[in-house]
């Protein structure tokens, strides 16, 4: 599994550094779910930022960018409709088996957790793309994803158009 340094030595320094789990106590108490703990490394190192003004993440401490907020208001859009089972593979929400929504992407994809069926199995990671309507799953960690991403290893999303000058960066979002 990608390690917090193997992040780091690609996206920077964090600035972040939150070490209250109290926002996360209380989220994963409402959602009825335990987070990957390096989801949860990730978050309070970073907070809530944008990675190469693609990825927005959000950290459930943030006083404008709450993880929880913007899980609930995910799971409510990703299930509204009568199509919502033809646009996800399985069900948006957090109970096992279900697509968790944790990331939003200026290109209109979701990055979605999977929630396992059993407490000792592997959480995943999985991608939707609004303009092709498909669903990537990758059996990873999101530690590992976040790497593949930085690296410009995920097919279906692209970090950056690569050059010998250029190196992922983040900002925090206000």
């Amino acid at each position: 599994m990608a390690s917090l340094d193997d992040i780091t030595a690609l996206l920077g320094e964090p600035g972040f550094n939150c070490s209250d789990p109290a926002p996360w106590e209380r989220l994963e108490h409402e959602l009825n779910v335990r987070f990957p703990a390096d989801f949860r490394e990730i978050l309070d190192a970073y907070g809530s930022v944008v990675i190469n003004n693609q990825v927005y993440l959000d950290h459930p401490g943030h006083p404008t960018r709450d993880l929880g907020e913007t899980i609930r208001e995910a799971i409510l859009l990703w299930n509204e409709g009568d199509g919502a089972d033809e646009i996800a593979p399985h069900t948006v929400g957090s109970l096992p088996g279900q697509l968790l929504p944790v990331a939003t992407c200026s290109q209109g994809e979701t990055v979605f957790l999977r929630v396992p069926d059993s407490p000792s199995a592997p959480w995943a990671v999985g991608v939707h793309e609004w303009d092709s309507f498909s669903y990537t799953p990758h059996d990873m960690p999101f530690s590992d994803w976040l790497l593949a991403y930085l690296r410009n290893e995920d097919p279906t999303m692209y970090a950056h158009d690569p050059g010998p000058e250029w190196r992922p960066f983040f900002e925090a979002t206000a």
